[in-house]
């Protein structure tokens, strides 16, 4: 059994310095302020914590005030996936727009502005960009936050990513390491599996991470997902042989390594939450992701008490836990020692990438009376939520008055194409999907409407992965609030 050294005062103030909690509410609770105050080093924001830039700043300066450094990290990596915007939809759009313009200086000037923002709220922390391959285009849970299929435009456009949120004085975290993309399983549900081979993983899946850390990312974030030609006993977040033998030891890596939430199923449903902290910590872990879910203070406190044990017990090396608990708060001495860049604002760069997303195939003449617009969508996964947003039916209105849309999903009925054709009565219909070729009944509603109505423009706002149909059909590589812009602006020939 391993030997304490340290005052137990110390070795609690380490467990909760690893801890990156999340809690309720718009403004702090004061059980989070106390916990701050007994060593707490870091929090995470979710949309449930943001009403506004006005708010949010209050908040992030309340925390201050607790404690200089607080790292205040959030999950916004615009796009689909976004916290700031949770209640709109993002001002920018997300990565496969960006991979699909391939412009290097757009992708630094889009994070960059991400990065003014998000530093002038009080937000110094982020979890993004998304660095995984999609190489599976059926992915439940990647999909758009992906740059694309191509393992060298991810890996150039994940260090540009970097390079600009970093610029604003920001620090990227780079995820979902060593990589999500070749997965159909979401980890939010259940623990995936990629049984790519070493040498496959090294050209594909690590090459985006290479770059990343070649470009000095600060953080990155770890995969809840098994990939046995790396380690075939434990996931990645769990895995000493991929956080210390592979991203530390033979990539060279040196600094914070985060994880994924560990609420997760892929996690909690196989280690539990308290066993699979110890582990990540034990794995090489730095700091733990906990509060997409979970966000009480009962969660935190648990946390905190399996790692003390697990350091009395002798099963996690108390020197492991304060190297975990020094890499945090020296990150947390950078946000006070590096000011946020005075960068120039530039927030009409979003609705520029935007634009140069969209692909518009077939001809046709564009709205110039009010249409209806049917949103045809699947539940979305827990990383995009469903208290955002999405199609073009608001930019459409805003352009022609007396627009209106309904959202649609699958029917047992079948009555679904019936139901749209009468609501859009005499009207041009146009037609909103998000990665139908991951959803059946959506590609069969799709036929049919077109079938019915021929001149249905169709605006594909996920993964384009089958052959053009509609008149027109558009494509925005995502349904961030700027994409819907863009594709209004097609629709109405501006």
């Amino acid at each position: 059994m391993t030997t304490l050294t340290s005052a137990p005062d110390t070795l609690t103030r380490d467990a909760l310095a690893v801890l990156q909690p999340g809690f309720a509410g718009t403004t702090a609770p004061d059980w989070l302020l106390r916990r701050i105050g007994e060593g707490l080093a870091s929090v995470g924001l979710f949309g449930r914590n943001v009403a506004g830039d006005g708010q949010l700043t209050a908040l992030t300066a309340q925390l201050r005030a607790e404690r200089e450094d607080i790292l205040v990290a959030i999950d916004e990596e615009g796009g689909d996936v976004t916290r700031l915007d949770v209640n709109t939809g993002s001002f920018i759009p997300g990565n496969l727009a960006l991979g699909t313009v391939d412009d290097l200086e757009l992708t630094r000037s889009v994070a960059a502005e991400l990065g003014r923002r998000l530093a002038a709220c009080g937000v110094r922390f982020n979890w993004a960009p998304s660095a995984d391959v999609n190489s599976d285009p059926d992915n439940p849970v990647i999909g758009v936050r992906s740059f694309g299929a191509d393992p060298a435009l991810v890996a150039r456009h994940t260090a540009a990513y970097v390079e600009g949120l970093q610029s604003a004085g920001v620090i990227a975290c780079v995820k979902h390491f060593p990589g999500h993309g070749d997965t159909n399983v979401d980890s939010h549900l259940a623990l995936p599996r990629i049984d790519a081979s070493a040498e496959v993983l090294r050209a594909r899946e690590l090459a985006p991470f290479r770059a990343a850390i070649a470009g000095g990312t600060l953080a990155v974030m770890s995969a809840h997902i098994v990939v046995p030609a790396l380690d075939a006993e434990v996931p990645a977040t769990l895995s000493r042989r991929i956080l210390t033998g592979l991203l530390r030891e033979e990539l060279g890596y040196e600094g914070l390594i985060v994880t994924d939430g560990m609420e997760m199923r892929a996690i909690a449903g196989t280690y539990g939450i308290e066993r699979g902290t110890v582990l990540a910590i034990a794995a090489g872990a730095d700091a733990i992701c906990v509060g997409g879910g979970l966000h009480d203070e009962g969660t935190v406190l648990a946390l905190r008490d399996a790692l003390v044990a697990a350091v009395r017990d002798g099963s996690l090396p108390e020197e492991r836990l304060a190297d975990a608990a020094e890499r945090v708060r020296a990150l947390a001495r950078w946000t006070r020692t590096t000011p946020a860049a005075p960068l120039a604002p530039r927030p009409a760069v979003g609705l520029e990438a935007a634009r140069r997303a969209v692909r518009v195939h077939g001809d046709f003449a564009p709205l110039d009376t009010a249409p209806y617009v049917a949103l045809l969508s699947d539940e979305a996964n827990i990383a995009v939520g469903t208290e955002t947003p999405w199609g073009p039916a608001e930019a459409l209105a805003r352009r022609l008055p007396g627009t209106t849309g309904d959202a649609y999903g699958p029917q047992a009925d079948g009555t679904l194409v019936a139901d749209v054709l009468g609501a859009a009565g005499d009207r041009r219909l146009v037609l909103a999907v998000r990665d139908a070729h991951r959803h059946p009944w959506m590609a069969a509603a799709r036929d049919a409407l077109l079938a019915a109505r021929p001149d249905t423009a169709v605006v594909e706002m996920g993964v384009p992965q089958e052959t053009p149909a509609g008149s027109p059909y558009i494509v925005t590589h995502g349904a961030a609030r700027v994409c819907g812009e863009a594709a209004a602006e097609v629709l109405v020939g501006a």
